[in-house]
């Protein structure tokens, strides 16, 4: 459906089940397969529309942005890929998947994996070849199952780039020396966190 304060020339919101769900966390595989049919689907259409790039993105708990209690997703019709898709390296991506020590679960050939260089604790990639969206989202939300179990319902935001998804849970502010120079201070280091979220 459109979004009701869109942002964006083009900007939808996905709800991702009938029922009164409010974490993706207890999404069910049926309704995160029909997640993905709907973002596949609609991104069909932004293409076919001039949109050549659909930026679909989860934000769940208000400091993570999120203004409705229900679970949803919210797709952004761009006309070119933003800037944080064009500076990704393909293959530096497949190198820290890959990374054992930073593995966090893996299911039918894609892995989550704690971010090397991660903004804020837990971050988290989940991606492989081939990408098939359907498992990534089942992967996104053990991975957010397991982070409640971790550090409680804390509130996040997930993205679809290319070939990956990326989960940010926002267990810190972000202050004068994140937002103004750049740098990330990371508190819990990416081995620490891939086996919290293992046990």
């Amino acid at each position: 459906m459109p979004n009701l304060y869109p942002a964006f020339e083009r900007q939808e919101v996905v709800a991702h089940s009938p029922r009164h769900v409010r974490s993706f966390a207890e999404l069910t595989d049926e309704e995160l397969s029909a997640v993905a049919v709907a973002w596949d689907s609609r991104r069909a259409t932004a293409q076919s529309e001039g949109f050549p790039y659909v930026h679909a993105l989860v934000n769940e708990g208000r400091d993570a942005g999120s203004s409705l209690p229900h679970s949803h997703s919210q797709l952004v019709w761009l006309r070119e890929a933003p800037p944080a898709v064009t500076v990704e390296h393909p293959a530096a991506l497949a190198e820290l998947l890959a990374e054992p020590g930073l593995q966090i679960v893996e299911q039918d050939g894609l892995r989550a994996v704690a971010h090397r260089a991660g903004r804020l604790p837990y971050e988290t990639l989940i991606g492989g070849d081939p990408f098939e969206l359907g498992v990534a989202l089942r992967l996104l939300r053990e991975v957010i199952r397991r982070l409640r179990a971790v550090e409680g319902a804390v509130p996040w935001n997930a993205w679809l780039h290319d070939r990956h998804l990326e989960l940010v849970p926002r267990l810190s502010v972000l202050a004068g020396v994140e937002l103004g120079a750049g740098i990330y201070v990371n508190t819990v280091a990416p081995e620490d966190a891939a086996a919290a979220l293992r046990r």
